[in-house]
């Protein structure tokens, strides 16, 4: 069996606790308001904002035996710079206030799975920030796309309110298949293990961030 597989095989049971976060689900048949999206672009841009910078600081943290990899972060750096602008017009284009998101405070569970993210990379294993890599990959390609066409439908949002979403589903096929090729590469078994252990964190995390998402309950009566 291949490491990408083992990994997929592994996580297989925090990945569907993941997808059955009910606003996910309800994303999916598009029955989620617009305060909604606009609060999980929100919580998108306060963890994607940190993607080029946990990327750089991986690299940096890597042993000299994984020099391979660091070709493999430049090219991901590459790839990620300036999402988070995206973000912030999806945002505008859904009326939202950009600039107030820009200078907010993260939730503390997306400021909790960011955290970790940088102490596994400074105080444990730095590849197993790879973990997060297949999470927000894997979970973008499950449900980026659908949930897109999904919501604007019943929003009737513009199609620039969906940059983040319809880009990271389709992107993501062509990052999941050079993610698969990458962890293919990987032999050493404690490397594997950090890498299996962190996803499994990297899904309750996420996971976390979803559910914190306001009901339409809240919203109405808050």
């Amino acid at each position: 069996m291949s490491f990408f597989t083992q990994l997929q095989t592994s996580t297989e049971n925090e990945r569907q606790v993941l997808f059955a976060a009910p606003i996910i689900q309800s994303a999916l048949k598009g029955e989620i308001i617009k305060e909604q999206y606009v609060a999980f672009l929100t919580q998108a841009y306060h963890h994607v904002k940190h993607t080029v910078p946990l990327l750089m600081a991986c690299g940096s943290r890597l042993p000299e035996h994984h020099n391979w990899l660091r070709t493999a972060i430049a090219e991901y750096i590459e790839e990620e710079l300036g999402h988070e602008e995206w973000i912030l017009n999806d945002i505008a284009a859904c009326g939202g206030d950009a600039e107030k998101v820009r200078h907010s405070a993260p939730h503390v569970t997306t400021e909790m799975m960011v955290a970790y993210a940088y102490h596994q990379i400074d105080r444990g294993n730095p590849v197993g920030f790879f973990g997060m890599v297949h999470v927000l990959e894997g979970t973008s390609i499950a449900i980026a796309t659908n949930a897109a066409g999904s919501i604007k439908e019943s929003l009737d949002l513009p199609p620039n309110a969906f940059s983040y979403l319809n880009s990271h589903g389709s992107l993501d096929l062509e990052h999941v298949k050079f993610f698969e090729s990458l962890m293919d590469q990987v032999k050493d078994p404690d490397d594997q293990a950090t890498i299996i252990r962190c996803a499994k964190s990297f899904y309750k995390l996420y996971g976390d961030i979803f559910r914190s998402l306001p009901s339409k309950d809240a919203i109405f009566n808050g």
